[in-house]
């Protein structure tokens, strides 16, 4: 007979939960990628409190700041006792604000003395060294 056609064969049972076991896993990988990294403390108001800040610009829509906190995240323990490790929220209105008055963006980190003025600037290292000279720039080793 012309025309008539097979079904197509049934997927296994045990394929469908294979399938979806993969899809759930794949979507929480992508969920577990774009989460904060390093939980640096958005508090602002610590800024001028009598420690130097270093402050990075953080938006979740793009990968620099992400890399830059990683790059931060390896150095901090080096200088916790003496630095204020924060991020502005780019996301966030007044992080919007506070990055347009310091010319930051994703990336970018500023440094602030203890009285809260501003030292000095790096716009998305991509090593150690260019913080370490940042914060040697202000007598912080």
């Amino acid at each position: 007979m012309k025309g008539k056609r097979n079904p197509p064969p049934a997927v296994p049972g045990w394929a469908k939960v294979v399938i979806t076991l993969v899809v759930i896993v794949g979507a929480a990988a992508l969920i577990f990628t774009q989460l904060p990294r390093g939980a640096f403390p958005t508090d602002l108001s610590r800024i001028g409190q009598g420690t130097p800040a270093l402050v990075v610009a953080r938006d979740i829509s793009f990968v620099a700041g992400a890399e830059v906190m990683d790059l931060l995240g390896e150095i901090r323990p080096e200088y916790a006792e003496r630095v204020e490790f924060l991020a502005v929220n780019l996301g966030n209105p007044n992080g919007q604000q506070f990055a347009r008055r310091q010319g930051m963006r994703d990336g970018s980190v500023v440094l602030f003395s203890g009285d809260g003025t501003r030292v000095g600037a790096v716009h998305t290292p991509r090593t150690e060294r260019e913080v370490r000279e940042l914060l040697q720039a202000a007598n912080i080793r």
